[in-house]
């Protein structure tokens, strides 16, 4: 798990907040939760108490994560406009055969979030499209075929 974690600010700063809330808020709560599973007697045949301690081992092994996560975290900073796709990049593409455009920044597998526009650098789509110039056109596998898109702006 020594593998780089590409993070923007942003996604650090949620990160080490999620961090946070699991170490101050969400241990308290299932320790009172444990303790409250134990106060009814025996906990051989207690679901409140199992289901508390995996909640616990849930939360113990998340923390875990994030922490290796933040250790190996590779900062991406776009604090200069370039002209080739690269992490942190803001890049507009139009499919062939339609004019509907669409914008992703490319950002670490950790962030990626493809609801709200941002695809991982190791997804099909990033992968294609990093280094790559306005005006050049990728290929991309997907299960329905092949997708050619059009890099138009690179923010």
């Amino acid at each position: 798990m020594d593998k780089p974690i590409f993070l923007t600010p942003e996604g650090r700063a949620k990160l080490e907040a999620e961090l946070d809330h699991l170490r101050t808020t969400r241990r308290a709560q299932i320790a009172e939760a444990i303790h409250s599973a134990k106060e009814e007697g025996d906990i051989s045949e207690n679901s409140a108490y199992d289901e508390a301690k995996n909640e616990q081992a849930f939360v113990e092994g998340r923390i875990m994560t994030i922490e290796q996560m933040l250790k190996n975290a590779v900062m991406i900073d776009r604090v200069r406009a370039s002209d080739i796709v690269d992490l942190g990049s803001v890049v507009t593409v139009v499919e062939r055969g339609t004019s509907d455009d669409e914008a992703f920044q490319i950002v670490g597998s950790a962030e990626a979030d493809p609801a709200r526009g941002k695809i991982s650098n190791e997804s099909p789509v990033g992968r294609a499209l990093l280094g790559k110039r306005v005006g050049d056109e990728v290929q991309v596998r997907i299960p329905d075929g092949v997708r050619v898109l059009k890099v138009q702006d690179i923010r």
